[in-house]
């Protein structure tokens, strides 16, 4: 009865003390964010019309994270669909946060009793002593038959079990970000593919326009040679513009071939399971509000995760100072114990313990050669590497919307200007070809101009390639989604492998 009124005291003290956590108060590491993104005054300055992105509409009527919707295509909603569905590095994310769901949860089991519960028989011998018979005497061997419950509860002293399960809610938290961030980045990575296929699509069109003007031309150079008009030297310089065009349009045939593969991939698909019927790239030019730059710091992913991590960190500082301090685990076992399977549940066979198996209730440290001193410095300075990964993420992340900002503020007027010359080189061909057909210049002068007429629509194309994929960069800069609370839930659009 002592003994237990003993351990009842024990007990109080020890939940007494368990309120008290030396864990240090986590705090967000404080970044200085810009009022305003410097390209997007200069954009608000310099502009005089603007297409409004579609704002109100995503927002009100669109799932989190369907961005791509704004561009209108519904083949890319396909694609961007079949590759939520199929993506094995977004599955394999998924099943990151499913680890990270179950280490917690194994984390949170520390804050409640574990109980058990045996039965079966023991043989033993007990030495002489410890049932009082004097040294020498004849102690028989005994078979035990015990029926018991057992019961584990390590108390929280200090604030270790709370940091712990601190650490483990915010590493959860960072998976799961780092998942958004994977699907983000994949999200991007299937609108930019398709984009790229397209461009090419563009380009392989005129290249067979091209390679039918070629052909046209050297019809036309070989019935002037044949009449006398010109020297072979023509016809050569006609079949060798010829090849050329016809092997840089081979060349677009297979860097097409190669975007059409990437893009199978990231539809978690075999190239040979995906063919892309060719279609030129529409002309995508949308102006997109970027916000204000600390409202970045609440929509992007990949910049939660790093806030998480540091949270972790913080958590395994506490973690870390609690272990300066005593640990008390509390253990009890109860149930019958008899000689005899027959008097086993008999009201006098009835046993109990208190206190630890082995070893002892309370363990107090005293020296361990600096381990713990220097497990707290490590802890320490992690915590401090991840406050500098989280302010340079955020860096990171104002850069990159200042560049994909910059980007389509100097591609619009260069996709314009290069419009223009494209015209202008369209008018310059046409005009040399009617004074070649009149005697008024040589060949080469037709195969100047058409060789910028060329160039000039290539890069026209290649101009509006980038204008698309510069949008899909600023949106996925920005963060992807609109309304953080319609996320959907992660992993729930996979299917099950």
């Amino acid at each position: 009865m002592q003994y237990t009124f003993k351990c009842l005291i024990v007990v109080g003290i020890g939940l007494i003390v368990s309120g008290c956590s030396i864990a240090p108060k986590y705090e967000r590491a404080s970044v200085t964010a810009p009022p305003a993104f410097k390209e997007a005054q200069t954009k608000t300055q310099d502009s005089t019309t603007s297409s409004e992105w579609k704002v109100a509409q995503p927002s009100e009527v669109l799932p989190r994270g369907q961005w791509w919707r704004v561009f209108g295509d519904e083949q890319l909603d396909k694609l961007e669909t079949q590759a939520l569905a199929a993506n094995q590095d977004l599955a394999a994310a998924a099943a990151r946060v499913k680890e990270a769901r179950s280490i917690n949860d194994a984390a949170r089991s520390n804050l409640f009793p574990s109980i058990g519960a045996g039965f079966g028989p023991t043989r033993e011998r007990v030495s002489a002593s410890s049932i009082f018979e004097p040294d020498g005497s004849a102690v028989p061997q005994q078979t035990f038959w015990r029926a018991q419950a057992s019961a584990s509860y390590e108390v929280d002293l200090f604030g270790r079990v709370s940091s712990t399960i601190a650490e483990s809610h915010a590493k959860l938290q960072q998976s799961e970000a780092l998942f958004r961030s994977v699907e983000l980045a994949l999200q991007a990575d299937v609108a930019q593919n398709y984009f790229a296929l397209r461009e090419l699509d563009t380009e392989a069109a005129i290249y067979a326009s091209t390679i039918d003007l070629r052909e046209q031309a050297l019809i036309f150079v070989q019935h002037r040679f044949a009449e006398g008009d010109i020297s072979d030297l023509d016809v050569s310089r006609a079949v060798t513009e010829l090849a050329t065009a016809r092997s840089d349009a081979m060349t677009a045939a297979r860097l097409r071939a190669a975007s059409e593969h990437s893009l199978a991939v990231l539809l978690g698909k075999a190239p040979a399971e995906l063919v892309m019927t060719p279609a030129p790239l529409q002309p995508v030019e949308l102006d997109i509000p970027p916000g204000l730059p600390s409202s970045l710091l609440e929509r992007r992913p990949d910049i939660t995760a790093a806030e998480r991590a540091m949270a972790a960190a913080n958590a395994r500082v506490g973690i870390a100072k609690a272990a300066f301090f005593p640990s008390l685990s509390l253990t009890g076992t109860g149930g019958f114990e008899s000689a005899t399977i027959a008097d086993l549940f008999q009201w006098s066979s009835r046993a109990f313990l208190l206190g630890p198996l082995v070893g002892t209730a309370l363990n107090i440290p005293i020296f361990d050669g600096g381990r713990r001193k220097g497990d707290l410095a490590k802890a320490r300075a992690v915590y401090e590497e991840d406050v500098a990964r989280y302010r340079q993420q955020v860096l990171v992340a104002f850069r990159e919307v200042e560049d994909n900002l910059a980007d389509l503020r100097i591609l619009k007027d260069q996709t314009a200007v290069q419009a223009d010359g494209m015209r202008a080189a369209l008018r310059a061909a046409q005009v040399v070809k009617l004074q070649y057909a009149e005697g008024a210049v040589d060949y080469l002068s037709v195969i100047d101009a058409e060789r910028s007429a060329l160039t000039s629509r290539r890069s026209e194309a290649q101009l509006r390639g980038l204008q698309a994929a510069a949008t899909v960069n600023l949106i996925r800069a920005l963060g992807g989604g609109w309304d953080a609370n319609a996320a959907a839930p992660i992993g729930a659009t996979h299917s099950k492998t």
